[in-house]
């Protein structure tokens, strides 16, 4: 194998001290792995508090983090308002006064503070006595503090301001502040305004003309960059509190409100309405931590996903020291690790407590996104699915379809025996031929012809896009068309029994219900004798907000006059409530599918065969091709006439176990593994193409923290087989140190000539005259 580096991801424990010879050339045969240091992966870390002789414990006040520092400004102790700049070096965990110069903000609260080049930036907040409760008054002052120097400037920026304000979201983007919503003493605001930060003596502010969803006025929220696009979650809207997630586009100022309605029950839900919490951007993600919910302060980690637009709560590492939950707190981060000083703990008391949060930085699972190519592709289609009277035509990948829905294989399997049964009528050469393909194949090249009537093109294709993602696409609001196209998946779904897509369709409908269109979804779900969705539609009509606008629209003229009779009689004795402690059924996702396919589910539509060593793996052409960027090619250009395929990364043959393992990454993205394993395909991401390194990243972390005395014998095989030098020469050590345990494995006696010779040689080099003899009284 060709010598690579990998990505530094500082995600998992503490590398034993092992000095590695890095000093090889990076054209010597061999692997690297680049160890340590490492810390665990999820860690909450209690670092030094800060010192009241410092600064004072606070909360509402910012922090913000530039180099290898956090910076904190402004508060409060629970008496006074504060204007001190306090420094913490996150390398050697101390604490100082930053040292300053000219004259600081006056002190405040509920201000913001933000990075632009080597420079922190304060604007706006509530300043005054709070222990006097006199002049109090919010602010719209901007303030720059120069790192380098210590210097204090006020910008003195002439023409409009933004109205005075505290508790807003504030980020920079493309040189500019940008400033959203907060509270200016007497309401709540979305308003937007932004300066340029290039330009002292030139900038002036400017009003955003803000156009979508834009969310309700609203304070005590944090925003967050990432992906281009800054995000506000909860927060503060008059006496209510929302925990909706909203994104803004800086190029278009365009606001979106991103709906958590698709995510299916037994998935993470978002996190509870909240006010006064932090939320920071790390690579793909957005965590939020803590804030009032409810008359509570959680204090469990949420983490959305900008990619897959999905909310988990993070489990914290066995070794972590949880922060309490708190409000009014600050968050930074710096390189991999979130830093959140202070806040409002129990009772009212502020804090002056530092915590590290470890992020783990492993590329994200491709898994869906392969799939979803793959389907949008049409590449190397097997099947041919026939429609309605119309017989339109959809073209699909038998190992998918087979995969997730059961209906759909029966279906498969039928034709398939009638395919075969016209194939022996026709000719003998043709028989003969399929002896020789993979058992159980189709003996021709043509596409297998399947013939559905219960379905149209249109929402079978909605459908298909599920089977091969575990998504649909998200109704457009208001727009009744594509209600009722979900509403004939949702058709398609009861018919093919598929659980997980009948509930997604139930949850985009309900949420997608509105005035506008609630008469015609309920039209149609009365003649599609969808009684579920009736019944929700039945229910929205009556409600007292809604009824008499719907009543008095054109479409209850138009209405069929039974359904006008169930309106009436529904809003003069509504039924009583009935409610159902079964679970629902959210069906099995595509990972599960896929697993269970690989598992001997899938067998009897194996395409391929995979040799390894010899030996024969039954495999499947399209999730193959789907997922590794060799195989696609292989596929396309030269398919071997055999239908075999030889298993190897680079010039080296995996162990089966190791083959299984892969094969598990590529049906349904596990990445649990035996550390031995993770040798073999530390290289295997650069050589069969993965979308990314994501399976090089786990196998990297499977190294680090899993080489232990009673696996260290095979790894020590795997290493020297896969020529990993420095993992070989790190087994080693551990041999030598561990001898004694190591000793008495049975391994140790099936180890080649070759590496028990490299044992002894270790041991001479590492043990003293006194020590073998002390070791040879033991054995």
């Amino acid at each position: 194998m060709r010598a690579r580096s990998t990505m530094s991801c500082k995600s998992t424990k503490v590398a034993p001290s092992v000095d590695f010879d890095h000093s090889c050339s990076d054209s010597v045969e061999y692997l690297t792995l680049n160890f340590g240091p490492f810390e665990t992966v999820h860690r909450w870390r209690r670092l030094p508090p800060c010192d009241e002789f410092v600064g004072a414990r606070r909360s509402k006040h910012t922090v913000v983090a530039y180099r290898d520092a956090i910076y904190v400004f402004g508060g409060d102790n629970g008496k006074n308002m504060l204007n001190d700049l306090l420094r913490f070096d996150v390398k050697d965990c101390s604490w100082c006064r930053a040292f300053t110069t000219g004259t600081p903000p006056a002190p405040r609260y509920h201000h913001s503070a933000v990075v632009y080049g080597s420079s922190m930036f304060v604007f706006g907040g509530y300043t005054g006595d709070i222990y006097s409760n006199s002049n109090l008054k919010n602010k719209n002052d901007l303030f720059e503090y120069k790192f380098a120097t210590g210097q204090w400037t006020e910008w003195k920026v002439e023409g409009s301001l933004p109205v005075a304000r505290s508790a807003h979201g504030a980020t920079v983007y493309n040189d500019k502040l940008w400033i959203f919503a907060g509270y200016d003493g007497n309401a709540r605001l979305n308003d937007m305004w932004t300066i340029s930060l290039q330009d002292k003596e030139h900038a002036c502010w400017e009003e955003i003309d803000q156009s979508g969803e834009i969310p309700p006025s609203c304070c005590n929220f944090p925003v967050a960059v990432c992906r281009d696009k800054m995000f506000v979650f909860s927060g503060q809207s008059g006496a209510k509190i929302t925990n909706n997630l909203f994104q803004f586009e800086f190029k278009g100022h365009m606001w979106t409100r991103i709906p958590t309605e698709h995510l299916l029950r037994g998935s993470p839900p978002p996190p509870q309405r909240r006010y006064g919490h932090t939320m920071v951007a790390f690579d793909r993600h957005l965590y939020v931590f803590g804030g009032a919910a409810d008359n509570t302060l959680p204090n469990e980690l949420h983490c959305y996903d900008v990619d897959s637009q999905s909310w988990e709560v993070i489990l914290a590492s066995m070794d972590s020291e949880m922060p309490s939950g708190r409000l009014f707190h600050a968050a930074a981060v710096i390189h991999d690790a979130m830093y959140i000083f202070g806040g409002t703990v129990d009772n009212n008391v502020r804090s002056g407590e530092m915590y590290r949060f470890q992020f783990s930085c492993y590329p994200k699972c491709t898994l869906h996104e392969d799939y979803c190519r793959l389907w949008e592709n049409r590449q190397f289609c097997d099947v041919e699915f026939i429609l309605g009277e119309r017989e339109q035509r959809v073209l699909g990948h038998i190992a998918i379809v087979t995969a997730r829905c059961q209906w759909l294989r029966k279906k498969i399997l039928q034709a398939r025996d009638r395919q075969r049964s016209k194939s022996k009528q026709d000719s003998e050469e043709t028989d003969e031929a399929a002896t020789h393909g993979p058992k159980d194949i189709p003996s021709d090249s043509r596409l297998l012809e399947v013939h559905i009537r219960e379905a149209e093109a249109q929402p079978f294709e909605v459908l298909m896009q599920f089977l091969y993602t575990d998504k649909i696409q998200y109704p457009r609001r208001g727009h009744v068309q594509d209600v009722l196209l979900i509403m004939d998946v949702y058709k398609l779904a009861l018919s093919f029994k598929l659980s997980r897509l009948e509930q997604l369709c139930v949850q985009y409908i309900e949420a997608s219900v509105d005035l506008q269109n609630v008469l015609s979804v309920c039209e149609n779900a009365n003649k599609l004798q969808l009684d579920q969705l009736k019944e929700h539609c039945l229910n929205f009509v009556v409600k007292e907000s809604h009824f008499n606008q719907v009543i008095m629209t054109k479409e209850f003229e138009r209405l069929s006059t039974p359904l006008i009779v169930e309106i009436v009689r529904r809003k003069q004795q509504p039924p009583p409530r009935v409610y159902s402690d079964q679970p629902v059924d959210i069906g099995t996702s595509l990972v599960q599918d896929m697993k269970a396919y690989l598992e001997g589910g899938g067998l009897e539509f194996c395409d391929i065969i995979l040799l390894l060593d010899g030996h024969p793996r039954p495999a499947h052409k399209a999730i193959l091709a789907a997922r590794s960027s060799y195989f696609e090619a292989m596929f396309r250009s030269f398919m071997p006439e055999d239908g075999q395929v030889n298993i190897s990364i680079g010039e080296m043959v995996p162990s089966k176990q190791a083959f299984d393992s892969m094969l598990r990454y590529i049906y349904y993205g596990d990445v649990n593994m035996p550390p031995e394993d993770s040798l073999y395909l530390f290289a295997a991401p650069y050589y069969y193409g993965f979308s990314n390194n994501r399976l090089q990243a786990y196998c990297k972390q499977n190294l680090e923290m899993n080489v232990t005395v009673e696996n260290v014998l095979q790894i020590l095989e795997a290493a020297d087989k896969t020529q990993a030098l420095d993992m070989k020469k790190h087994c080693l050590h551990i041999i030598v140190h561990q001898f004694i345990k190591v000793s008495k494995l049975p391994n140790l006696r099936s180890l080649s000539q070759l590496l028990l010779l490299d044992i002894i040689e270790s041991l001479a080099t590492h043990i003293s005259d006194k020590q073998c003899a002390e070791m040879g009284s033991d054995i």
